[in-house]
């Protein structure tokens, strides 16, 4: 199993939109927020303009963020998103 840290989660996020919205990286902002209710989301800001993610988005970040980071190909269905002081990803292998 492999675990992401908080910092990795917003790296995979930051690197994702940067790559799809064809904007450095640095103009990207990345807060990461869990809800009992809604789950995980995050709210990014690209070039000053705020928007939200939902779990699905996040993953997806994560599943290109192993492959370009790691070199493995992963599913979002191996990606476990978990809290206690902070925010982490498990991916089963």
């Amino acid at each position: 199993m492999t675990r992401l840290s908080m910092d990795e989660i917003v790296n995979a996020v930051c690197l994702n939109l940067a790559d799809r919205q064809q904007v450095p990286v640095e103009s990207i902002q990345v807060e990461l927020l869990y809800d009992e209710d809604t789950g995980f989301s995050a709210e990014v800001w690209v070039q000053g303009r705020s928007r939200y993610l939902i779990e699905a988005n996040l993953k997806e970040a994560i599943v290109r963020y192993m492959e370009t980071e790691y070199g493995q190909r992963v599913f979002p269905s191996q990606i476990t998103l978990d809290v206690e002081d902070e925010i982490w990803a498990d991916i089963s292998h």
